[in-house]
This record gives C-alpha cells, structure tokens and sequence, in this order.
C-alpha cells in the first residue's frame, strides 16, 4: 500500500516541530458541542463505499475492556479524542469515502494499534463530513496519518505507508510520547503482552529528553553536544542535536509569523534567513521534498558565505528526516549536482 506521495515525518523530531503555529486545534475545539437534539455517542453513517465503521462506538470516547481501539472522529468527540491524548497518542487517520486507499490504511492502522496493549488510540476522521479537521491538519490529500500527544500534532505521513513503516514511525511516536510525559495505558486493551520496558538511556541523552519535556532546548542541545565530543560517531546524538536546532528555531514562531515569512522568501529568492525559515516550517509540516529542494536550489543560484550556510543547513536537515532516507538520497544527488 506504500505510495510515492508518502513520506513520514520523523516522530523524534516532530514531538515539538510544528506544534507552535503550523497547525492551530484551538478552533476545533470549540467546536465540540453536538447539535441540539444529538448525543455525542450517536452513531453516524458513512457515505457509501466508506470504510466499514470499527465495533468501538462511533463518537464515543474510547473506553477499556478488549474493545479495538478505533473511535470514529466527530466535532462532537473531538475534544475528548485531545484530551485524552494526555494519556495515551491519539493517531488520527484521515480518509474519505472517494479514496479506496484510505480505507486500507485505516485497517492497517487498526490492526497494528491494537497490537500495542491500549498504549495508543486511532480516531478515524472521514474529512467529507468533518473537513475542518483537515484544513486544521493541512491535509493535502488522504489517506493522511496525523498523531496528537498532550493536544499537539505530529505529523506521521500522507498518501500511504505499508505495515512495517506504520510500526516503525508508531514505536518512535511512542518515544515521543514517553519523553513528554505521556506513558500511559487503557487497561485491558487489545491482544498483545505489555511490552518490556526499553532499556535506559546514555545519560547525556536522557538529559537531552529530560530538557525537551521541559522545554529547554538549548540545554538538550548542550547535552547532545556533549555526547557528540564523548563519542563523535553516536548518530543518535548528531540526529538529536540536529531536531533539537530545528525545536529550538520553530518554538516561537506563530500561524501568522509563518504566512509572512512564507510570502517574504516568495518575493526574495535570494534571502537566505526567508528560504531556511520556510525549510525549517516545511520539514515541520511533513513537506520534505519542498524543504529541501528549496535549499538544494538556492545553493544552486548564490556563492560565498551564504552559500556555505545554506549547504550546513541542508545537511541538518538530512539528520532530520534520516540519511537513509530516499528523499535525502534524492536531495544529496542535487546537492552533488550543484556544487560539482
């Protein structure tokens, strides 16, 4: 099921990438009252050739027991679905009737959610009739994966990912989750044995996630640095510091701050703090290609100092998202191209 348009978003750095300005849930959940005469619990049918509704009641808020743990997305539950990702991830799978690929995606994602013991939550949120949720998640096409952890958005991939990329971006979300404060369980969920607890963490690193939860980014680059001086091949460490950086460079940057540096870098080009700003919000966004095409091609238009910086950048950036990665693989063949 895996799709040239997917391309997940690395949990570990998406934990507090986007969750200032890039995506706004304050106007949803003001939204979360059922029309009068409603119950917040009521089901609701899909349009034909939707996805099968799961056994969990639609519109209610997950609940204990063996039950699988998919609840169906209404304006009605969404507030609870954010409340509740205090506890435990919330992965929102968006899908629409017109899309027969979303649908596979949501059983996937059921079946591999389930398996992790009631650690994680799906709410299925059909965007014809919920489209604000997709306009507050930028969702440019479906199927599309978005988690929320303590009522913040981590973007996981759009357009498809097969069963092992799912695990694999699930168990990283789960670390993310773990590192924020949010390890908790809904007792009794799903088939699978609770997992064995993860084996600690190197010191530096574990004050590296310590000073993320707290919200000090620069003391979780120290340590990150610190590591990389004890050990300089510990890619654990150069990828951290490099998604911290990134933390650090999106903490203050608001909705209406990323529109206006968006319009300035589309007016000028050449200025590089415009081009690495709108980079930095797009690898945040999930939009790898953009980003880093965008600094792939300014590295191709200048020279000099600004041109130094802007290849440095890149390769933070190719830790961000992972060096294996195809779209890395794609950006540094760019890169090779431009420079040679």
């Amino acid at each position: 099921m895996s799709s040239p348009a997917s391309r997940p978003v690395p949990p570990a750095a998406a934990s507090q990438l986007n969750l200032r300005g890039a995506v706004d849930l304050s106007s949803l959940k003001q939204r979360t009252a059922p029309p009068a005469g409603q119950s917040s619990a009521a089901p609701t049918a899909g349009p034909a050739g939707a996805a099968p509704p799961s056994a969990t009641a639609q519109g209610a808020a997950p609940d204990t027991g063996g039950q699988p743990l998919r609840v169906e997305v209404t304006e009605a539950n969404f507030q609870q679905l954010v409340e509740l990702s205090a506890q435990v991830p919330v992965v929102f799978g968006l899908w629409a009737s017109y899309s027969p690929a979303s649908g596979e995606l949501l059983n996937v994602l059921e079946d591999i959610i389930n398996s992790y013991g009631g650690r994680l939550v799906l709410g299925a949120a059909d965007i014809d009739a919920f489209p604000q949720l997709a306009q507050a998640f930028q969702v440019q096409a479906v199927p599309t994966a978005v988690a929320v952890v303590k009522g913040q958005p981590v973007p996981l991939f759009q357009g498809g990912a097969d069963e092992q990329q799912v695990r694999s971006l699930l168990d990283e979300l789960l670390k993310v989750a773990a590192a924020n404060g949010v390890t908790g369980s809904l007792g009794g969920a799903g088939n699978a044995p609770a997992e064995a607890e993860p084996a600690p963490l190197p010191p530096l690193h574990q004050a590296a996630y310590d000073a993320i939860e707290a919200g000090d980014f620069a003391a979780a680059a120290a340590a990150y640095r610190q590591a990389l001086l004890e050990m300089p091949a510990d890619a654990e460490a150069k990828a951290g510091l490099a998604q911290v950086e990134l933390m650090d460079r999106l903490q203050s940057l608001t909705g209406p701050d990323g529109e206006a540096l968006r319009q300035l870098a589309a007016e000028q080009p050449d200025n590089l703090d415009a081009q690495l700003g709108v980079a930095d919000l797009d690898i945040a966004g999930g939009h790898i290609d953009d980003a880093l095409g965008r600094i792939v091609g300014f590295i191709g238009r200048n020279f000099g100092p600004e041109r130094e910086t802007a290849r440095v950048r890149l390769l933070e950036l190719f830790e961000v998202v992972g060096p294996s990665d195809e779209r890395v693989a794609k950006a540094r063949q760019g890169l090779a191209r431009v420079l040679f």
